[in-house]
């Protein structure tokens, strides 16, 4: 059992891979494209765990190309250049396939090293990546290359993998192996979508499970015992922390409180109640606003808790919070009205202002209007009166818009009888 058991049971078929139907199931693109041999420059792009290796190692074995394998992680320069020498010899007279997994460590110069070679075939590349490819890989790699999406693998599927282990370790040990059915489904659906994970736990299982001698039982016990915390996986500095983090704050602005409490514990069962927080204040303002403006202090009140007891008690505060902002009506009035306020400061428009709103300056002799000319609003009826505030190339712009909620109608309502009689 020295050989990791996810490499005993790298599949020897497109069929046998676990996962990904959306892209090799019968007449899917990338199963079209293997199937016709004739490879091109790929990116597979996905969580770890998920096929991505797998299957760049599928594809090496069915081609005539000599095979190269190179991590990001711990490739140099000098490794790539050995490469790319080995093409003028008879190792790589029909062209070299290249895997280069986890791409994005490798420096920009680093992947221009490849570039003359991809663009002239004799280097095939097929790269993975745990990132998002048009972030991470330099543009002129990506403009060269297909790029697939690879997504977590369902539970269903994971069990298929966890019995072909199952039946794989029982003929390396020569012996019966007996899973509780409930032991599988926990590890299916304890690893996170995550193949690598949950076989890895299938062979620790194996090796804690009750031996007597003929036969080797795992029970539910010894599966939750070996999973631990069955969190998804969450990285900090990812993609799916991001994507995580914009589902919890769509969630809330869509109004589903149960997706959005779902999210919140994924992210706080990580430990990140910094981002939980942080997405939920700016929800708060940007979604709910003047639709219900008081819950903009309960809501930094529910914050200021969560960070006075921390976590695992922060959850309670926040889910009031997060309840909350999914219940509340929505508006994002003021957010529209600033994005558009902004739009016309970056333009360089209403860079002067009007006379009367200026601090008190001293009148030259060439000013022939001078004085100040401020209306005091307190002076007058409703504390108002009108008077232009804007510059003068921008003094029409109205950048708030009242939005069809009873707050902002009610606020609407009065400023209309005010400016109504003020016209009087």
């Amino acid at each position: 059992m020295s050989t990791p058991l996810a490499d005993r049971l790298r599949p020897k078929t497109l069929d046998d891979i676990v996962g990904q139907k959306h892209l090799l199931g019968p007449n899917k693109p990338l199963r079209k494209i293997i199937e016709s041999g004739n490879i091109p420059n790929l990116i597979f792009y996905g969580p770890s765990g998920v096929g991505k290796t797998t299957l760049a190692s599928y594809i090496a074995h069915t081609t005539n190309r000599s095979f190269k394998k190179l991590n990001g992680t711990t490739a140099s320069t000098s490794d790539i250049k050995e490469i790319v020498a080995s093409l003028d010899t008879f190792e790589g007279l029909d062209g070299v396939l290249l895997y280069l997994d986890e791409i994005q460590y490798l420096n920009k110069k680093q992947q221009q090293t490849l570039l003359e070679f991809i663009e002239d075939g004799r280097i095939t590349l097929i790269a993975s990546t745990t990132e998002n490819p048009y972030f991470y890989i330099y543009s002129a790699i990506l403009s060269r290359s297909t790029v697939f999406e690879f997504k977590s693998v369902e539970p269903n599927e994971i069990r298929y993998a966890i019995n072909r282990a199952i039946d794989i370790l029982s003929k390396d040990m020569n012996k019966q192996i007996f899973f509780d059915e409930k032991a599988i489904e926990h590890i299916s659906f304890s690893c996170g979508g995550d193949v690598r994970k949950a076989l890895n736990a299938v062979e620790i299982c194996v090796l804690a499970g009750d031996d007597n001698k003929e036969k080797i039982s795992v029970t539910t016990e010894h599966a939750v015992s070996v999973t631990g915390n069955s969190a998804p996986h969450y990285d900090k500095g990812g993609d799916e922390h991001y994507d995580l983090l914009s589902a919890y704050q769509k969630s809330m602005r869509g109004s589903d409180i149960n997706a959005a409490l779902f999210y919140l514990a994924r992210i706080l069962e990580a430990g990140d109640l910094i981002s939980a927080c942080r997405r939920l204040m700016v929800c708060v303002c940007e979604d709910v606003g003047l639709a219900y403006p008081n819950i903009i202090p309960i809501v930094k009140s529910c914050v200021d808790i969560a960070f006075q007891v921390g976590l695992p008690e922060a959850r309670i505060p926040l889910a009031d919070a997060v309840s909350m902002v999914c219940l509340s009506p929505k508006s994002n009035s003021a957010y529209l009205a600033i994005d558009s306020a902004i739009a016309d400061v970056k333009q360089g428009l209403g860079v002067s202002f009007p006379r009367h709103l200026q601090n008190k300056h001293f009148d030259g002799e060439d000013n022939q209007n001078k004085g100040q000319f401020y209306i005091y609003p307190h002076d007058f009826k409703n504390h108002y009166t009108y008077q232009q505030y804007l510059p003068d190339d921008i003094k029409d712009r109205q950048y708030f818009q009242f939005q069809q909620n009873k707050n902002e109608q009610a606020f609407k309502a009065y400023w209309d009888k005010i400016k109504s009689e003020d016209e009087k």
